[in-house]
């Protein structure tokens, strides 16, 4: 079977999860992943210490724990924006196209 003869792993892959119903859950999943990763690893090369995140947030420790954990994504905008903002960084949220 050629290359172009198979269907794209992506799309078996995308009608695998709407066929389950998590499609939604898996993305904001991923997203939160993504995100709690790229604020960590900015965090660790500023230096800056959970607690210092914290201070620049005006938040407590607790908090910043919720924003790095890549399990919990009932984080609002507003805590990511002031997350990325504490560790040099600027939250950027777009829209795409979708089906």
């Amino acid at each position: 079977m050629s290359h172009d003869e198979r269907s794209p792993l992506g799309d078996s892959f995308e009608s695998f999860l709407e066929s389950e119903g998590i499609r939604d859950a898996v993305y904001s999943a991923a997203i939160k992943r993504v995100i709690a990763w790229e604020l960590d690893e900015a965090r660790k090369a500023s230096d800056l210490s959970k607690t210092a995140m914290a201070d620049a947030m005006h938040t407590s420790r607790s908090q910043v724990e919720r924003v790095l954990d890549p399990e919990n994504v009932a984080v609002s905008l507003d805590v990511l924006n002031r997350a990325a903002l504490a560790v040099g960084k600027r939250l950027k949220v777009e829209l795409v196209d979708g089906t």
